[in-house]
């Protein structure tokens, strides 16, 4: 029988026949409360036991049931979804969907039917006639530095997309980036990676949250661990937010202190 329930909080025996709904994975993973000019970037990854964030190039092979509820729970809270170039290759992205189940939560809190898909890129080496570009309900904006090649921009624009300048050469400043989205009301964020990018978020200190999915297995091997790059001067330490388990998967979130 499936379980799921905070590890922490032995009030919860309730849950323990049956998997959270919905409304209660939506009230878990809530975001806080935003003043005027706030924003808030979570990340979402999931990671072995032994640190690969992904099986043969994809991060597919090491999720389970309730760790994509999870991650559909998060996506129908957002904002924006971040993701890297990279990434959107790799994992063939398409747009977010508008899902009922969300539907009034989201009105409730003043956002549109289902959020954005934010792709960061310094090459813009896209393909600009992919579903997600050429039919979101929610256009598409690609983030880029000012010196990107003008063709391309030219291309994402054509395609329908919103470019947003976020750097002053070719590559996206972190901080930028998290700034000129909230600038277009686009305070609740959720970047899903890759590793490179949430590498970038980690070294710039912009990463408020992280909800982490430690997946009961071993994979062995050189994957790559869910955040990639250079190192920090100094680790940044986050507390503890949450712990949920479900058949020995751990989902845990962490936050800056």
């Amino acid at each position: 029988m499936r379980r799921l329930f905070p590890v922490t909080d032995q009030t919860s025996a309730d849950h323990n026949d049956r998997p959270w709904s919905l409304d209660e994975l939506a009230e878990a993973y809530a975001y806080p409360a935003l003043g005027p000019q706030g924003h808030w970037l979570r990340a979402n990854m999931v990671s072995t036991l032994d640190g690969a964030a992904q099986h043969d190039g994809r991060s597919q092979p090491i999720s389970g049931e309730t760790d994509m509820a999870i991650f559909g729970t998060l996506r129908a809270l957002a904002d924006v979804i971040v993701v890297g170039a990279e990434t959107v290759r790799q994992e063939g992205y398409r747009p977010a969907r508008a899902r009922e189940a969300f539907a009034d939560r989201r009105s409730a809190s003043g956002q549109g039917p289902a959020a954005a898909i934010a792709v960061i890129t310094a090459s813009m080496e896209l393909d600009f006639s992919l579903p997600l570009f050429t039919s979101p309900l929610v256009p598409t904006l690609v983030v880029t530095g000012a010196a990107a090649p003008a063709d391309r921009v030219a291309q994402a624009a054509g395609a329908g997309a919103e470019v947003v300048l976020a750097g002053d050469g070719v590559s996206v400043d972190p901080v930028r980036a998290v700034r000129e989205l909230a600038a277009r009301g686009l305070r609740r964020q959720l970047t899903e990676g890759g590793p490179r990018l949430l590498g970038q978020f980690v070294a710039a200190d912009v990463l408020d949250e992280l909800c982490l999915t430690i997946s009961p297995m071993l994979t062995a091997g050189d994957a790559q661990r869910i955040c990639g790059g250079p190192s920090v001067t100094v680790p940044h330490r986050l507390e503890a937010a949450g712990v949920l388990e479900e058949a020995g998967f751990l989902f845990t979130r962490y936050r800056r202190i």
